[in-house]
């Protein structure tokens, strides 16, 4: 019996053998933890199945790197859209500006559902980052990143004027919300979907942020302000809705109203201290260049 090659088979089986373990394994574990006890001969059995499962794949993960290696070298589409940082950009706000108006759109459906200024005053602030959005999608869909530095730098000026005269309303809101203690309590769906928009929008801005700097475009920069400003907006909005969807009653009235305060304060400082450096910032290095010229 030849024990190496019978050892080979278990630890790299077919492809297709893989892919078949994946649901029978999660199908087998969850009956296990659901239906019966977990010394039970079956439960183990599930055990010793979904381990196996989970082996082989960490085994395949080295064959996986090289494949998908392969395919990104030698795709033409991955190609170019590797080498050309405008089309990357140009997807990425494409993307922001549809989620933007997606959820705008979904803040003014709660607004008249719940038939209140706080949804609707919201869902003004989201597309009014919608117009800012397209305002600078005009630019980056002519324009290569610093083709024309001042009409960026200009762009990059006006995005900060647009912060400053929104976060007006913003505080507004949050005031308001705050002294009437208008709270809406949804079905823990809704809640769920806004808190995956949310978290998943924070770490997308915060990424982009990080990784378009190196770019020295304005326009791009400005982009991802907007992102960081609107997952914080959304942020707030989440706190609030989730101190009503979950909190059982257990949080009294003053708590709350001093959660949402320092919340919609810090969130409106942070909003207006990021609307001055760009406006400063865009100001200076627009009278730099035209100095140099």
């Amino acid at each position: 019996m030849n024990w190496k090659k019978i050892f080979r088979v278990l630890l790299f089986p077919h492809i297709a053998v893989m892919f078949i373990l994946i649901p029978v394994a999660v199908a087998f574990l969850i009956y296990s933890m659901l239906k019966l006890e977990s010394d039970s001969v079956v439960a183990i059995i599930s055990y010793v199945v979904s381990a196996y499962t989970l082996t082989i794949w960490c085994f395949k993960i080295p064959d996986s790197i090289r494949f998908f290696r392969n395919f990104n070298n030698e795709n033409k589409y991955l190609l170019r859209w590797n080498s050309d940082t405008r089309l990357r950009v140009n997807v990425s706000l494409y993307k922001s500006l549809i989620l933007n108006t997606v959820y705008a759109i979904f803040m003014l459906w709660l607004g008249f559902y719940h038939k209140t200024f706080w949804f609707l005053t919201l869902s003004g602030y989201y597309f009014s980052l919608v117009l800012m959005r397209f305002f600078l999608v005009r630019y980056t869909r002519k324009y290569q990143p610093g083709e024309k530095m001042i009409i960026e730098l200009k762009k990059y000026r006006a995005c900060g004027v647009v912060f400053l005269l929104v976060n007006l309303s913003l505080a507004v809101m949050v005031f308001f919300k705050v002294y009437w203690n208008r709270t809406f309590n949804h079905h823990e769906i809704t809640t769920i979907a806004m808190a995956l928009y949310t978290f998943t929008s924070l770490v997308i801005a915060i990424r982009g942020i990080v990784k378009f700097r190196k770019y020295e475009s304005p326009v791009y920069s400005a982009s991802k302000a907007i992102n960081l400003a609107a997952a914080c907006v959304s942020m707030l909005t989440l706190e609030s809705t989730m101190l009503t969807t979950f909190g059982d009653g257990t949080m009294d009235l003053l708590t709350r109203q001093i959660l949402l305060g320092v919340t919609g304060g810090v969130i409106s400082i942070f909003i207006v201290a990021m609307a001055i450096y760009m406006i400063v910032s865009g100001g200076k290095k627009i009278k730099e260049l035209k100095n140099d010229k």
